[in-house]
């Protein structure tokens, strides 16, 4: 009887357990979970290549697709960003004025706004490099929910930055909408974007 009573409730906590998981990700597919959505992402404040200080309400009105790194990063940036310009050209002009990429550094200590500008535009002249104090890359930072961390045991000068790789696409009411894993093609970027601006 005891035997039973146990194996009941556990089956029971099985189910609930079930109940939980099946219902959070009906909300997520559904697209109700606003919550989520509102979780990453919001007000910033930065600065361009051309040493300006810029916030996300200039960016109002067009599509952002969002990508956190760093200019002496040595594979996973110029990579992610690569793919970033090879979706971009793929894109027909009229859905090209509808989206900015954005490289914003977690770097801020090396990535000068010149630096940034630079080395955005040599991936796509489209795309807007922004940098800033420490403060204001770490308030990003913790908008968009992104890791980023200066590898341990190097020097001043050489040091890596261990960091998330995932694009933020953010629509033009600046709410975040959907982001891309590292790993993501420029063919299946430029889909994605496709149906997005449409």
């Amino acid at each position: 009887m005891k035997k039973s009573r146990t194996s009941l409730v556990a089956l029971l906590a099985v189910l609930v357990v079930a109940a939980l998981a099946i219902g959070s990700r009906l909300m997520v597919w559904s697209g109700s979970d606003h919550a989520a959505s509102a979780a990453i992402g919001g007000p910033f404040t930065l600065v361009d290549g051309d040493g300006r200080t810029v916030t996300d309400k200039d960016f109002r009105g067009k599509w952002m697709l969002i990508y956190f790194g760093y200019t002496f990063c040595p594979d996973v940036c110029p990579t992610s960003l690569s793919v970033v310009a090879g979706a971009m050209d793929k894109l027909a002009p009229a859905e090209l004025d509808k989206l900015v990429p954005v490289f914003i550094s977690v770097d801020p200590a090396r990535d000068t706004p010149a630096v940034m500008k630079d080395y955005a535009a040599a991936f796509h002249p489209r795309m807007v490099g922004l940098t800033g104090s420490e403060e204001q890359v770490a308030a990003v930072s913790k908008a968009y929910k992104v890791y980023a961390a200066r590898a341990k045991g190097a020097d001043d000068s050489s040091y890596t930055v261990d960091h998330s790789s995932i694009l933020y696409l953010v629509g033009p009411d600046g709410r975040f909408v959907s982001h891309f894993p590292h790993g993501t093609t420029a063919d299946d970027l430029a889909a994605a974007l496709k149906k997005t601006l449409k």
